[in-house]
């Protein structure tokens, strides 16, 4: 069996001139949009490293304020109980009220009251002067 010959279509040089224009545009307008896409990623991945920069920096803040309010308590709750046993100690009781009464104050307050505003604790933690009152 002999094969058909599939009919070849005439290219006309303008028309091939067209086409090639054509790819080349849509070659150009690829490589456009392709560096547009890139500059957004890069984009994307600088706003990321930020954030996370940020969320870390907030995070060791609060640990650090955490830290130092639980710090600060254990210290007054050490004098606290010194003075109860020095109290007990001498029979003073009005010492001994006083004292209970500090230690049951200082149970009742959260070391967490103050975090609602991040923006004080960050002032706080910076200042090197800042007396912790608990």
């Amino acid at each position: 069996m002999i094969p058909k010959e599939v009919p070849v279509e005439v290219v006309h040089p303008g028309s091939a001139a067209e086409c090639l224009r054509d790819i080349i545009e849509a070659y150009t307008e690829y490589k456009i949009v392709a560096e547009q896409e890139q500059t957004k990623r890069r984009g994307i991945k600088a706003w990321e490293k930020t954030t996370i920069a940020q969320i870390n920096a907030q995070r060791d803040a609060l640990l650090k304020y955490i830290e130092r309010s639980f710090d600060e308590r254990a210290n007054n709750f050490r004098f606290l109980f010194e003075k109860v046993d020095l109290a007990i100690a001498n029979g003073d009781n009005n010492q001994l009220t006083l004292a209970l009464h500090s230690i049951t104050e200082i149970a009742k307050s959260s070391p967490f009251k103050d975090l609602a505003d991040l923006t004080s604790v960050r002032a706080a933690l910076d200042d090197p002067e800042h007396e912790w009152e608990f």
